[in-house]
């Protein structure tokens, strides 16, 4: 065409035409799209390299802690698909325990990730996390966490105290575990991380306002490959007797007597649809 050429000649030959440079621009916006990646994405792509050779009592070397960490910190409710609003996070209008409801995200067998999402008071028990590592990451809200971990080479209980505040169980097969951490965690915060015999393995979740935690557990619960989920009852230290055996009086308030117990019965934990950006396993 004339006009094409005329304008070549005034040394404007890479001058689009008005389709041209909305095309050109519409293709640019696709790429840049392309380029920015999902945060839930990446975190996947990271679990994936970090957890590769992975599997019961898998510590992950200090780097790659570093680096699922530094993509944890960055995350934010919006990368997942929430907000406080949503009908997860609504104080229970009944009585009994609230309703806490789990977000699959993504499992394999040396990782899973998943989002619980609490409403204000609700509770997960004190539970353990067998020969895993978990990297817990506070999204909203505000949370206190009590932890511990098993003291070693220290002897089972075998009896129990008498009086009024006798325990109705004979404590036999109690263990003592030493506290870890007991305090409210408010987002923004650092990810937390509890590893198989360090960092707060037995854990319980206490919901002081609505809240949502994002979990990766490397490698997930497996009941055939002895990762069961075992909730414990909490005994102080004077509970229950050991012979030979004794914590120092000023040490007694970092100490307790954890005993296995079912699965609580008012403990109520809903799946629901993961609506957030899709992750895709490449």
């Amino acid at each position: 065409m004339g006009v094409k050429s005329s304008l070549a000649g005034k040394g404007m030959g890479d001058c689009k035409f008005p389709n041209e440079a909305k095309n050109a621009r519409s293709k640019k916006r696709n790429r840049r799209r392309q380029r920015v990646q999902p945060v839930v994405q990446t975190l996947f792509n990271t679990c994936k390299e970090v957890f590769a050779h992975g599997g019961n009592g898998f510590v992950p070397q200090s780097e790659d802690v570093e680096r699922l960490t530094s993509v944890l910190d960055s995350l934010k409710p919006e990368d997942v698909g929430l907000t406080p609003k949503m009908r997860y996070f609504r104080a229970a209008k009944t009585k009994g325990a609230p309703l806490i409801t789990y977000l699959h995200l993504y499992e394999c067998d040396m990782f899973s990730m998943g989002i619980f999402c609490l409403p204000p008071s609700a509770v997960i028990p004190l539970h353990n996390h067998p020969g895993m590592t978990v990297f817990s990451k506070l999204l909203f809200g505000t949370m206190h966490i009590k932890s511990y971990d098993w003291v070693a080479d220290y002897p089972h209980s075998t009896t129990s105290v008498s009086g009024p505040s006798q325990i109705a169980d004979s404590g036999e097969g109690s263990r003592l575990a030493k506290l870890h951490a007991n305090a409210e965690f408010t987002a923004p915060c650092n990810t937390s991380i509890l590893y198989p015999s360090a960092g707060g393995n037995m854990h319980c979740f206490t919901a002081v306002t609505a809240c949502a935690v994002l979990d990766v557990l490397g490698p997930p619960y497996s009941d055939p490959d002895g990762r069961h989920c075992t909730y414990y009852l909490e005994h102080p230290i004077d509970s229950f007797s050991v012979d030979g055996s004794k914590v120092l009086d000023d040490e007694k308030k970092n100490y307790a007597w954890l005993q296995e117990r079912e699965k609580p019965e008012d403990l109520v934990v809903e799946g629901a649809l993961y609506r957030g950006p899709k992750i895709v396993d490449t």
